[in-house]
């Protein structure tokens, strides 16, 4: 029974090793259809992302300068002097 169950294992090993270095075949090629419906997608995608990116970074400015206690239409403060310098 031993016997039988360490060549059951051993063929196991063997086969999972063949099918490791197994080649896929190539995939085929893809016609011009294809392609420009890919770019299609992609460039959509990453409008996409990029309008996301947009609004979560419009809402992260938002929220520092609620929590920083900072007017989104904020100005200088009238006793704040811009670029003079004390002597």
């Amino acid at each position: 029974m031993r016997r039988i169950l360490l060549a059951l294992a051993g063929g196991l090993m063997i086969s999972a090793i063949a099918a490791s270095h197994a080649k896929l075949p190539a995939a085929p090629p893809k016609s011009d259809a294809e392609k420009t419906a890919e770019a299609d997608k992609a460039a959509a995608a990453k409008a996409k992302e990029a309008e996301q990116n947009t609004k979560a970074q419009d809402r992260a400015v938002a929220n520092n300068k609620k929590n920083k206690g900072i007017a989104m239409d904020s100005k200088p403060a009238a006793g704040a002097k811009s670029g003079a310098k004390k002597k």
